[in-house]
């Protein structure tokens, strides 16, 4: 229960945070970060579910193999799309701040984004051996090591597409918000080729060419976007080609209904993303670009605007621990049996009540996760470095998870 002292403690939070925010920042912008970073724990958690074999291993297990109308679900808590917008527009505005050369620009961004990274994969590998010896089934360990690494592809993906940045800003200027449009051509052949009439004399690896555009689509908007090259009848036709795109690949063409990967589908729209990923993405940013001064207004409200704060802060903490909080739930809960919600299969209207349920507590965890998780998104004091030895030691265990997690060893 909230007492009044406590009331006063984040009131007092949030004055502070509302007085040391610069008044050129862009709220907007930070809110919709945060809402495409909610976006990614809310739908592991939710969509996300595991099951028990006869030695207690936990396997990875999803209702929409079972409950095909939660698919739309999935069209609100895929963000990533605004996540790419909001990571173009920002890095734009920082790459015309840059003090020094480009790749001195790049490599900052590229070592603010790996050090979570490392952090998270050196301390599972450095777990993972004493969970099995106190007991933990291998199945378990495996299942916790995909779900772990699954998101850090992001992380990659989300690299390269910052390195092109410089390209982006050109193409911008030369094309406005059309910078974008050979983007979505490119993924638009890509899945005619591998969907189409010649889907059958067509190598599987093809699929991969998507990866690159299919997310710099989004970027490549969010560059033209801070590049003031993207208004509101720009916006329109983003919001109102997306949805109608969007609705004639489900309807006329039967692209999968569900963003995320079904266990046992034939077809997945989300690795690598197809065009119902793209168009999901145009009506999002379109949204997004025509919310924005409503939204700037809204977070005015110290109240709301903290929470947004903080949540940008622990970013990287968020996408990297989130599945770790949930097995922080499930693995000792795997050891009492079947718990509704958590340890049962997804294949019942009450596995849904009870996994929300759920969420709370996983939360809670990843609230005391980040306590001590946080301290890989800070960079070390100024003049000070990690040791190399340090450095070496924590990249030989983190290969050595991917290794285990990618079913290599």
């Amino acid at each position: 229960m909230t007492t009044p002292h406590t009331l006063t403690r984040l009131k007092r939070t949030a004055d502070r945070i509302e007085r040391q925010t610069p008044a050129h920042r862009d709220r907007a912008v930070d809110g919709l970060r945060a809402l495409a970073l909610l976006a990614v724990p809310t739908g592991h958690w939710l969509l996300g579910g595991f099951t028990l074999d006869s030695d207690g291993g936990l396997h990875n297990a999803s209702p929409l193999s079972s409950f095909g109308a939660l698919a739309p679900a999935s069209w609100v808590l895929q963000m990533l799309g605004i996540f790419f917008l909001v990571g173009g527009y920002a890095s734009v505005l920082s790459f015309r701040r840059r003090a020094g050369s480009t790749g001195a620009w790049l490599k900052g961004r590229i070592v603010r984004l790996g050090r979570p990274v490392l952090g998270v994969t050196a301390v599972w590998a450095l777990a993972a051996p004493v969970l099995y010896a106190a007991g933990v089934p291998q199945a378990t360990l495996r299942t916790g090591a995909t779900l772990v690494i699954q998101p850090l592809w992001f992380v990659g993906v989300y690299v390269a597409v910052t390195a092109l940045t410089p390209y982006c800003v050109r193409a911008a200027h030369r094309l406005g918000s059309w910078a974008a449009a050979p983007l979505i051509g490119s993924v638009a052949v890509v899945d005619f080729l591998r969907y189409g009439p010649p889907a059958e004399s067509v190598p599987s690896w093809l699929a991969l060419l998507n990866i690159l555009p299919g997310w710099l689509f989004a970027y490549q908007l969010g560059v033209s976007w801070g590049e003031g090259r993207i208004g509101r009848r720009g916006a329109w036709l983003l919001l109102a080609g997306g949805t109608a795109l969007f609705a004639a690949l489900l309807a006329v063409f039967h692209y999968p209904a569900s963003m995320v990967g079904v266990p046992g589908a034939e077809r997945t729209n989300s690795h690598p993303p197809s065009l119902l990923v793209l168009a999901l993405a145009a009506a999002q940013s379109g949204a997004a670009v025509l919310l924005r001064d409503r939204l700037a207004r809204l977070l005015a409200r110290p109240a709301l605007w903290a929470p947004v704060v903080v949540i940008n802060l622990c970013a990287m903490t968020i996408l990297c621990w989130h599945q770790t909080a949930m097995l922080a739930a499930a693995v000792p809960g795997s050891f009492a049996g079947g718990l509704a919600g958590l340890t049962t299969a997804p294949d019942s209207p009450g596995w849904i009540a009870a996994r929300l349920a759920w969420m709370p507590v996983f939360a809670v965890l990843l609230v005391v996760i980040a306590r001590y998780a946080r301290r890989f998104e800070t960079p070390p004091r100024a003049g000070r470095r990690s040791p190399a030895l340090r450095r070496a030691v924590a990249g030989v265990l983190a290969a050595g998870f991917a290794v285990f997690a990618l079913g290599l060893a």
